[in-house]
């Protein structure tokens, strides 16, 4: 079910596409299952038909949806495939910060930096046993 708040700050084209990724990445829904059209799910939604195409536009980017012209648009299993990808990145990441020595909440604010666009990494707070 997808929910879009129109008080949250957040566009409703990206609701849309986080509502959709998740539902995909959480196998909610399946490889090879199809979605609405673009059209049904802006009247179902009460959305613009330009908000939903650009929200299917950024799946179909990521790979996580692909279109197959007037049969529509269907789960792709690259997303699997990126979720298997994303897996390796992870571990090799965890090594890294392993083998550097960075412990894990400082791991966790940086890929949490990377992930909000490389945002600057806020100084580490210090820990409530140092002085």
């Amino acid at each position: 079910m997808i929910v879009i708040d129109s008080t949250s700050p957040v566009p409703p084209f990206e609701q849309l596409r986080a509502q959709l990724a998740r539902q995909i990445q959480e196998q909610t829904l399946a490889v090879g299952a199809r979605l609405p059209t673009i059209r049904r799910l802006a009247a179902d939604l009460g959305l613009a038909v330009n908000t939903v195409g650009r929200a299917y536009r950024e799946l179909e980017e990521a790979g996580l949806i692909e279109t197959r012209g007037s049969a529509g648009s269907f789960v792709s299993a690259a997303g699997e495939q990126g979720r298997e990808r994303a897996g390796r990145a992870a571990a090799e990441y965890a090594a890294v910060i392993a083998s550097v020595g960075i412990d894990t909440k400082e791991a966790l604010r940086i890929v949490h930096a990377a992930l909000t666009k490389g945002l600057a990494v806020p100084p580490a707070a210090p820990e409530p046993n140092e002085a």
